[in-house]
């Protein structure tokens, strides 16, 4: 797993510090987990996955993609709207879990919630003609 470890941090492009960081460890703690000096924990696995939008079956097994589809990743989308630079935005956590919720919707509800947000679009544009 070591190397798969360092195999996302790669991929991503993070140093051992800025991979770290992410996940409120330090560098050391990455380079020991990566060289295979320290064993990896599930909340460490669990949160690789979350931060770094991870498939977690390839982190554990090397099944499938190392990254979870697209439509995952509108997290890392809205962050960088929201110019995110650490903690206390209010805004981007509101949105991270709007988000994280809503893919853990089935297909139905998420179809309800796309044409209520539809009909909410479809009023701003309404408000915006008006003015």
């Amino acid at each position: 797993m070591n190397t798969r470890i360092r195999e996302v941090r790669k991929q991503l492009g993070l140093t051992l510090e800025e991979f770290g960081k992410k996940l409120g460890v330090t560098r050391a703690a990455i380079s020991n987990i990566e060289n295979g000096n320290r064993n990896v924990t599930d909340q460490m696995i669990i949160s690789i996955c979350r931060e770094f939008n991870v498939n977690e079956e390839w982190l554990r097994n090397e099944h499938g993609s190392i990254f979870k589809k697209p439509s995952d990743e509108v997290g890392y989308y809205v962050a960088d709207l929201l110019d995110y630079e650490g903690e206390g935005n209010p805004l981007y956590d509101l949105i991270i879990e709007m988000m994280k919720n809503y893919q853990e919707l089935d297909e139905k509800s998420q179809i309800v919630i796309r044409e209520y947000m539809g009909k909410v679009m479809e009023s701003i544009g309404n408000k915006k003609k008006e003015d």
